[in-house]
């Protein structure tokens, strides 16, 4: 039976693990923030401070080290942007906002982000995701004019009718 065993497995096998926490750490670097739940980033936290105290040395060894846990991009900025930010702290280099539960599944969510603020830096452009247009305001917008257009069509056609109608009488 095995007891004490460090670390959380989220319910995945250690190669999903790795991936999800390779992405997030990644995204946290990128972003400067990510919204995840709390479990989740409770388990990444301890390795992002570990990250970051590495990038602090900018030593070849530690760029290595870097580089197997993040995406290439992120261990750019990393060293680049994020550890001198962190030059003067001896540690605790993120926080936990808590938001509230998820509706869906009751999950607590938090807001993982820098301690330092990102004003020295600007973040690294990657594909953002493009401004969400809200479906309801799209639906609206499409059933206005569908029924205009139909509304219109039906008045277009009521008078055709009326038109043959009355050169009917007329010709009897």
């Amino acid at each position: 039976m095995k007891k004490n065993i460090f670390g959380r497995k989220l319910k995945r096998d250690k190669n999903e693990r790795k991936a999800l926490f390779k992405s997030l750490m990644s995204a946290l670097i990128i972003y400067d923030k990510i919204e995840t739940t709390e479990q989740k980033a409770k388990s990444v936290k301890g390795l992002i401070e570990k990250l970051v105290t590495k990038a602090r040395k900018n030593e070849p060894q530690s760029r290595n080290a870097i580089a197997s846990f993040l995406t290439p991009e992120a261990t750019e900025r990393l060293i680049t942007t994020v550890a001198p930010r962190f030059a003067t702290r001896p540690g605790g280099y993120t926080r936990l906002v808590r938001l509230g539960r998820r509706f869906n599944d009751n999950a607590d969510m938090v807001i993982m982000e820098w301690v330092e603020s990102a004003s020295t830096s600007a973040p690294l452009q990657i594909a953002e995701p493009k401004e969400k247009k809200s479906r309801k305001d799209d639906v609206v917008e499409s059933t206005v004019d569908t029924k205009v257009e139909k509304k219109k069509a039906v008045k277009k056609e009521t008078t055709k009718k009326a038109v043959k109608v009355s050169r009917k009488k007329e010709t009897k």
